[in-house]
């Protein structure tokens, strides 16, 4: 029979990862608890990093519908829980990555679909969602003004043509 305090922890988990958008999995062996706190920071707020126990969590994982990351509970784990902008958070995971190696990404979930190391990575290398909003509404703007010139000038093309085939009648009106 399951202890009390492991299942209230399963189902804590659980809520996490059903609650949050993506979830990175990574091994944290080698760093001290002043890098960890760094990390915690360089996620931003919208991501929460914590150490877990590998087989409660693949319990939760499991119980939250995510079955494709049981291959990734195997040492020192530790998951990146992010509720807003996947993207800001995988960089500062790359990031911090870089500056210390002893931190291995080793895979996640985004939206219910497993991702690979690489693809988080590739992730990271994807502009904020903010700087991605910005350019499509730039694009927006920029077809309205092509379409506004082009509106506007059919009615003066039109005027011309008018005008072009009132003076021919005169010039042919005149001949006669």
């Amino acid at each position: 029979m399951a202890r009390p305090d492991k299942a209230a922890a399963v189902a804590e988990l659980a809520d996490q990862f059903r609650d949050s958008n993506a979830a990175v999995l990574t091994e944290y062996r080698g760093l001290t608890v002043a890098q960890l706190k760094t990390l915690r920071r360089s996620l931003g707020e919208n991501a929460q990093y914590a150490v877990v126990k590998n087989t409660l969590t693949k319990i939760a994982a499991n119980e939250a519908g995510i079955s494709t990351l049981d291959d990734l509970f195997n040492g020192p784990t530790a998951v990146a829980f992010i509720t807003g902008d996947p993207v800001e958070s995988a960089k500062g995971l790359r990031d911090f990555a870089k500056d210390n190696p002893n931190l291995v990404i080793k895979g996640g979930v985004l939206d219910g679909k497993a991702l690979s190391a690489d693809e988080i990575k590739k992730l990271a290398d994807l502009e904020s969602r903010e700087v991605l909003l910005s350019k499509l509404a730039g694009a927006f703007k920029g077809k309205q003004t092509q379409a506004a010139q082009l509106f506007q000038a059919l009615p003066s093309k039109l005027v011309r043509t008018v005008d072009a085939l009132r003076a021919k009648h005169e010039e042919q009106g005149g001949a006669e």
